[in-house]
């Protein structure tokens, strides 16, 4: 496959490792710090923070793998790419589909998350934006069911809740439906998808601009938030136990994805093989540590169980009469935000031409713009896809189904990376994983964990909960009699226990979605992929 990145370089190959680590740092600071994490710290409380260490940690073992398949495959493509080199056409079509997740659907969140803070920062300026064009009908119906209960029994009504269940009652009707979808989100999804379109050097550009932009407003959050941050917040540091640090898994992890947006660049990107690979590790470290400083704060100015918002940077500043600080908060939300849509709606369409380029999808996924040396037919279907349901979808369904489709992207890079090198295909690699034998450490590590299952823990309510648990024990001896047989490098086999295990506490609802959805990408695969394959022809 890689032999033939020459036959398809139609795209303007311009980007440097610096643009490439704004790309990463674009990509990663978006919807999570601005959104997802007043949730993950509702949960968690002050030790989210170490959430954000083990997510990180999991994220680098993942990133040093797709660090290595980049400097040896300098093609778009991502994880397919990757897969379709290592495990083959078939585990290369479900990694693609899962891919759909976390580029295309995430977007969805990213959208729905946008739409919020710039109503908010329409607000600031005495502009309202109509309420019933602003929230999905979902989440307005449910507010107004729960109204009514919390009115029956009594209960204090968050006044979250109030405004959308109000946004419902005074809904426009056509034809004895109540007409109200996220107006917003589906507008930026358009100017986004425009921005995608007409070409890689403009998206840079304004791409560069707004990570500058969006890390001076950080750094200035933390300084400012500092000042305002009560010690006593941080006490209990674990009030729900690890219990309900981990609840927060999706929100956390949500937060990272992104980082492996860069390998769909690696046609546009001068020399992939060097600069892929330290854009990746250098975009994880500098949003890891923004990520923990900013926890910190949030959790400090405020109890965590007021956090439970959707914009928290603005509340918690709201919350200590900084009002200033919060309006310039929601303003370079809006900005951040975009940035990281415009990121993801660039590696979705590039992810579809490799796949049409191996006959998994249509010739027309595959064509480039002759003028803006853009997939042209993908961005525009990615731009569909992302800015329908962004209207009409509740965001907290969406990130879920999100993150569970990108721990096992993670997981299969993660295997293809054991699988090349134990088939000795690494030795053309610019960037190598450090070698650590794992033979005798795996098992080792099994044995401990073990015994601290049983011995520490109420291992049989904890397997009741979480059957997945059985799975992941499985795989992990699997691992250890593998490694020890086969002398496996440890990094990659630590990349897949990781996202394993934090993909079994993403719980069984979400397994359930996602076996659904792999369901139907195997129904569209055999249905027209397999049959029209580069290797079908072969």
């Amino acid at each position: 496959m890689g032999d033939e990145v020459s036959e398809h370089s139609a795209l303007n190959k311009i980007l440097t490792v610096k643009d490439l680590t704004f790309f990463g740092i674009a990509a990663i600071i978006g919807a999570g710090i601005f959104s997802t994490i007043g949730r993950a710290s509702y949960d968690g409380g002050p030790a989210v923070t170490l959430l954000f260490v083990l997510v990180a940690i999991a994220c680098v073992f993942t990133a040093l793998c797709y660090a290595q398949f980049a400097s040896m495959i300098p093609v778009s493509g991502s994880a397919y790419t990757y897969a379709y080199y290592s495990l083959g056409e078939v585990f290369a079509w479900i990694i693609g589909w899962a891919l759909v997740l976390e580029y295309a659907v995430s977007n969805v969140v990213v959208a729905i998350s946008w739409s919020e803070y710039f109503t908010a920062m329409l607000a600031g300026f005495g502009i309202h934006w109509a309420d019933w064009m602003a929230i999905d009908y979902g989440s307005a119906r449910d507010a107004f069911a729960q109204v009514q209960q919390f009115a029956a029994s009594g209960e204090h009504i968050p006044d979250n809740i109030v405004k959308a269940a109000q946004t419902f009652q005074q809904a426009p009707v056509l034809l004895g439906h109540r007409i109200i979808f996220d107006l917003p989100a589906g507008l930026i999804t358009v100017f986004i998808t425009v921005l995608a379109y007409i070409g890689i050097r403009e998206s840079r550009n304004v791409s560069n601009m707004l990570v500058i932009f969006k890390l001076g407003i950080i750094v200035f959050v933390i300084i400012a938030g500092a000042f305002y941050v009560k010690p006593d917040n941080w006490s209990p540091f674990v009030p729900n136990g690890i219990g309900g640090v981990m609840s927060g898994i999706a929100a956390v992890f949500f937060a990272f994805i992104g980082f492996d947006s860069l390998s769909t660049m690696s046609e546009e990107t001068r020399n992939p093989q060097r600069d892929l690979p330290k854009a990746m590790i250098y975009s994880l470290i500098v949003c890891t540590v923004l990520y923990i400083v900013i926890s910190l704060v949030l959790t400090g100015m405020v109890n965590y169980k007021e956090l439970r918002v959707d914009d928290p940077l603005a509340y918690v500043f709201d919350k200590v009469g900084m009002n200033f600080v919060a309006g310039i908060v929601s303003v370079s939300a809006v900005i951040a935000i975009t940035s990281a849509l415009l990121i993801y709606q660039i590696g979705q369409p590039r992810i579809w031409m490799t796949m049409s380029r191996d006959g998994l999808l249509g010739k027309r996924f595959s064509k480039v713009h002759p003028r803006f040396k853009t997939p042209s037919y993908s961005t525009i279907v990615t731009g569909l896809i992302v800015g329908v349901p962004a209207m009409f979808l509740d965001m907290q369904f969406v990130v879920d189904l999100t993150s569970v489709g990108t721990f096992f992207a993670f997981i299969l890079v993660c295997a293809g990376t054991l699988f090349l090198e134990h088939r000795k295909l690494t030795a053309n690699a610019k960037f190598k994983i450090p070698y650590i034998n794992g033979r005798y450490i795996t098992g080792i590590l099994l044995i401990i964990a073990l015994i601290l299952f049983f011995a520490k823990t109420d291992f049989a309510a904890m397997i009741s909960e979480k059957p997945l648990l059985i799975c992941f024990w499985l795989v992990w001896i699997y691992l250890a009699v593998s490694a020890f047989k086969y002398r496996f490098s440890l990094i990659p086999v630590l990349g897949i226990l990781f996202n394993l295990y934090l993909m079994t506490e993403l719980g069984m609802s979400n397994w359930l979605m996602f076996t659904v959805w792999l369901a139907l990408g195997l129904v569209i695969y055999f249905g027209f992929g397999y049959r029209h394959s580069r290797m079908a022809g072969k």
